[in-house]
C-alpha cells in the first residue's frame, strides 16, 4: 500500500511519462501535489523508490524510472521492467513443527527497508512467530520486508521482522518511525540533540535527519523470519 500522497505522486510521474516521454521536474511535482516545498517530493521519491516504484538513474537530470505501478493504477498495455538481482514475490512464512509452541501474528502490511502507516491497521496474512521472540512482553504486530535499504543489517527483501509496539527507543535500535504523520520506514534510531537520525543499512542509501518532532517511534525490531 500506499500513502496518498506517494500514489498521486507516482500517478503523475506516470502520466507526464506516458504524454511527454520525460518525467515532471520538481517544482511541477511540487506544485500537483500542492505541498510547500521540494523537499516534501524528496522524501515521497525516497519512499518511492526505496519500495521499488520507482529508480533514479544516475548521472542524468531529471531522470525517474517507473518500475512498477500498485494495483489498479496501471494503464493497459504497461508492462513492469524488472530490476536486476529483483527477487521474486515472498510468500508467507509457513508454521514450523514448533507451531504449538508459537504464537499467530497478524502481518500488517509491507514495508520498505517506508511503508505507509495505513498498512499497519489492516492485516492481509497471519505468521507462526516461536514465543521466544515475544518474551519481552506487549503487543507485536509483523510486516513484510520490501528493498533492500538495511540489508547490511541482515533484513532481507521478503523478509518477516517481528515488531513490539513502543513509542521510545535508544540509540542503535532498529525502528518503524512514522515522519510527519505521512511515511513510515524500518531503519536504525539514532538521537543526535534535538534531530533523529534515520540510518540505512546499505551506502547505497542516505541517513535520513528530522527534527525530534518529526519522528514517532512506532515498534522496535525483536525478531525476524526468514523466506526461502
Amino acid at each position: 500500500m500506499l500513502t496518498k500522497k506517494q500514489k498521486d505522486l507516482l500517478e503523475f510521474i506516470h502520466k507526464r511519462l506516458q504524454k511527454d516521454g520525460v518525467p515532471p521536474s520538481f517544482d511541477e511535482m511540487k506544485d500537483a501535489l500542492d505541498l510547500r516545498s521540494k523537499s516534501g517530493i524528496h522524501r515521497l521519491i525516497t519512499a518511492l523508490e526505496e519500495r521499488g516504484f520507482i529508480r533514479r538513474l544516475a548521472h542524468r537530470a531529471r531522470a525517474i524510472e517507473i518500475v512498477k505501478l500498485p494495483d489498479g493504477m496501471a494503464a493497459p498495455g504497461f508492462e513492469p521492467k524488472v530490476i536486476e538481482g529483483g527477487a521474486a514475490e515472498p510468500t508467507p512464512a509457513a508454521p514450523t513443527a514448533s507451531a504449538a509452541a508459537a504464537q499467530e501474528l497478524a502481518v500488517m502490511g509491507k514495508i520498505a527497508a517506508g511503508v505507509p502507516i495505513e498498512a499497519i491497521s489492516h492485516a492481509h496474512n497471519h505468521v507462526a512467530v516461536p514465543g521466544q521472540m515475544l518474551k519481552s512482553g506487549g503487543q507485536h504486530y509483523a510486516l513484510e520486508v520490501e528493498g533492500d535499504s538495511m540489508i547490511n543489517a541482515g533484513i532481507n527483501n521478503g523478509d518477516i521482522v517481528i515488531l513490539r509496539e513502543t513509542a521510545t527507543a535508544d540509540n542503535g535500535d532498529i525502528v518503524v518511525a512514522l515522519i510527519e504523520e505521512e511515511e513510515a520506514t524500518l531503519k536504525t534510531y539514532r538521537r543526535v540533540g534535538s534531530s533523529i537520525a534515520l540510518e540505512a543499512a546499505n551506502p547505497a542509501y542516505e541517513t535520513r535527519v528530522f527534527d525530534d518532532d518529526k519522528v514517532r517511534v512506532q515498534g522496535r525490531l525483536v525478531g525476524l523470519i526468514r523466506n526461502y
